[in-house]
């Protein structure tokens, strides 16, 4: 590579770095000061899950299950409900009294988790005021009950000093007590105080050490002490790459996550021009979520997306255009929905040109992660040529795979297959031909349905016609029966005497 190809590429990693440095900073200090829960669920809207995912407050039937359990007197069920309330999950609101009233009622039978959530709650002020010594209380209770996430809260109150005699010998004893346990916390906090060496001797590689085992846990505290070390090169030699997806790991998770929420209930509601306008804010950021939710909205909902253009709303090829872009930006990071779409787009020519091979690219891109639809694409191209060599063994070896992946899809691979046999032993029958022109067909009897099945006085006429028919029909078929009848009674066609 050349010098300045390189150059360049370094000023795009520093670029890229800094960005996503300074948004995960903002991230870590939103877990830091917030009193929120700092969760952001991807939602892939295409997926058809958004309605189990948005909230609906009290109606809510996992709520009203818990909340049933916890009236019987649960104490596990206390205490989710007590996290409902207090984080304003499934779309409860926000209610620190109500989640205190529910955590005091599991502790009165011994539930430990709403001890050092209480435990939190007056170390921070939440909805009461602030007292230290009365966490240290409800920390020592939990752990008398073999909780030891609470040895990580006590180790904290030692470090800082709040509500008792600083002492960092007895804070790395109890952060070592938590970590024992492979809690997340206790890893974390030993993992910073080997790093800044607190009362400790400075350790960058053990720090590491710790980190890791506390972002395998899930903390977003821990991707981003890691983010630093590769980004600065702390005890090791700097890696920009690494530093950039770390930190965008924890970016992701700032305080901009109700803009997700916001995004995604406008969706549901089918205010889709709000919707788009979020996901499109949070895909200039970089959320793969939701670029890939902004492009589904622009490529299914098309006009009625509200999507703006250079002058007014966008055209078709606008829209078209914008949504590939959004679409190409989800693949590279990983979206293999995206990476289908993308084959798509260049198969059929939507939103740029038409280009068999790199539709193939795109599709052996998703087939990496497992999409048996690109698989079965990838068998169509190999079969008849496009975009890829003609290869019918590889044409079946890649409809073979899409089957094994996923087994409803046998009755369209099936039918490829038997495609696929008349191909191999039947080469340029009117069998094939017709196969091969049914494609080509498809557009103009699907146009002739629009234009002359479906319209208005058409649909009518057609209709009736088909009800005669049906009559007609159903009349003649009963006189036959009923001939049929008379002949099996009377098979020798005498005549019957009559009776009086």
């Amino acid at each position: 590579m050349c010098n300045g190809c390189v150059i360049c590429l370094l000023q795009m990693y520093e670029k890229a770095v800094a960005l996503y440095a300074e948004l995960a900073e903002l991230a870590v200090n939103s877990f830091m000061i917030s009193k929120d829960s700092s969760l952001m669920e991807p939602v892939r809207i295409h997926s058809g899950t958004e309605e189990t995912k948005l909230a609906k407050g009290e109606e809510d039937e996992e709520f009203q299950i818990m909340e049933y359990e916890a009236d019987r007197g649960n104490a596990e069920a206390m205490y989710h409900v007590g996290l409902f309330h207090f984080y304003g999950l499934r779309g409860l609101r926000r209610d620190h009294k109500k989640a205190f009233s529910w955590f005091l009622k599991a502790v009165e039978k011994g539930e430990p988790k709403s001890m050092e959530i209480l435990a939190e709650i007056y170390a921070r002020g939440i909805g009461v005021d602030r007292n230290y010594t009365k966490a240290l209380e409800w920390l020592q209770r939990a752990t008398k009950l073999n909780y030891f996430s609470a040895y990580n809260g006590m180790g904290y109150l030692y470090v800082k000093g709040y509500g008792v005699e600083k002492n960092l010998t007895k804070a790395k004893e109890y952060f070592k007590l938590a970590s024992e346990k492979k809690d997340a916390g206790g890893l974390y906090n030993l993992g910073i105080m080997y790093l800044k060496g607190i009362g400790v001797k400075k350790d960058a590689e053990t720090a590491s050490q710790y980190f890791v085992l506390s972002a395998n846990k899930g903390l977003p505290k821990a991707f981003y002490q890691l983010a630093k070390i590769f980004h600065k090169g702390i005890g090791m030699k700097p890696n920009l790459a690494k530093a950039i997806t770390l930190y965008k790991l924890v970016a992701e998770r700032g305080p901009w996550s109700s803009m997700s929420r916001w995004a995604l209930e406008s969706y549901a509601k089918g205010d889709l021009g709000k919707a788009l306008l979020l996901y499109l804010r949070m895909a200039e950021l970089g959320f793969e979520v939701a670029q890939s939710n902004a492009a589904w909205i622009l490529d299914k909902y098309g006009d009625r997306s509200m999507c703006m253009g250079e002058a007014g709303f966008c055209t078709d090829t606008e829209r078209y255009q914008r949504a590939h872009v959004l679409w190409w930006q989800a693949s590279e990071q990983g979206n293999e929905h995206a990476a289908l779409l993308i084959g798509d787009a260049y198969y059929y020519g939507r939103g740029t040109e038409r280009d068999y091979i790199r539709a193939a690219e795109a599709y052996m891109q998703a087939k990496s992660q497992a999409n048996a639809q690109a698989m079965f694409n990838l068998g169509y191209m190999y079969e008849h040529g496009e975009g890829l060599p003609l290869d019918l063994h590889l044409a079946k070896r890649n409809y073979d795979e899409a089957l094994e992946i996923d087994p409803s899809a046998k009755f369209p691979v099936t039918l490829a297959l038997a495609s696929l046999w008349l191909r191999m032993n039947f080469a340029n029958s009117f069998m094939v031909d017709l196969i091969d022109s049914l494609p080509y067909a498809y557009p103009k009897v699907e146009a002739w349905v629009e234009t002359v099945l479906l319209e208005e006085g058409n649909v009518t006429i057609l209709t009736l016609c088909a009800c005669l028919v049906a009559v007609l029909f159903l009349r003649e078929r009963q006189r036959r029966h009923a001939g049929n009848r008379v002949g099996a009674q009377n098979p020798m066609g005498q005549v019957e005497p009559a009776m009086f």
